[in-house]
């Protein structure tokens, strides 16, 4: 699995079977979904997780859609790289959402990433937003490989 370097990836004690997807080094714009965990499903795929608080609420006291794209777009890369891709250097091209259910505060949400494709430059996932049994959201991404020099 190919993890960016400022990535703290670790067994999480109070989950079994998840891993922490640590940000380490100066603060960035991943610490506001708060914690996030990762796990490779049986199917191969990946699971990333949150857990929604206050300061993820909308006025409705639901979970507020740009959290929610948010950790999608966190979930593409450490969902991603559960799932085998090769995403440590990548970028975003696209993102479709469809939102299906509100996201309620104080419930684990997943997302579950599903590796459609990857070529040399370009990777291809969908998914899925769960709480329980509820399917919140369903998305598709396709991101972009750095080219790094030779």
């Amino acid at each position: 699995m190919n993890v960016h370097p400022a990535i703290r990836h670790e067994p999480a004690p109070d989950h079994p079977g998840w891993f922490t997807w640590d940000v380490t080094g100066p603060e960035r714009f991943n610490s506001s979904i708060g914690r996030l965990l990762v796990r490779r499903g049986e199917d191969g795929g990946g699971w990333c997780r949150m857990f929604p608080t206050q300061t993820h609420s909308n006025l409705g006291n639901k979970v507020h859609g740009g959290a929610l794209m948010t950790f999608i777009d966190m979930a593409l890369y450490a969902g991603g790289a559960m799932a085998g891709a090769n995403v440590a250097m990548a970028v975003t091209l696209d993102c479709s959402v469809q939102f299906l259910d509100a996201g309620e505060l104080g419930e684990p949400l997943d997302a579950e990433v599903e590796l459609l494709r990857e070529t040399g430059r370009l990777v291809f996932i969908r998914g899925r937003l769960l709480q329980g049994e509820r399917l919140v959201a369903s998305f598709s991404a396709s991101l972009r490989k750095a080219v790094l020099p030779r």
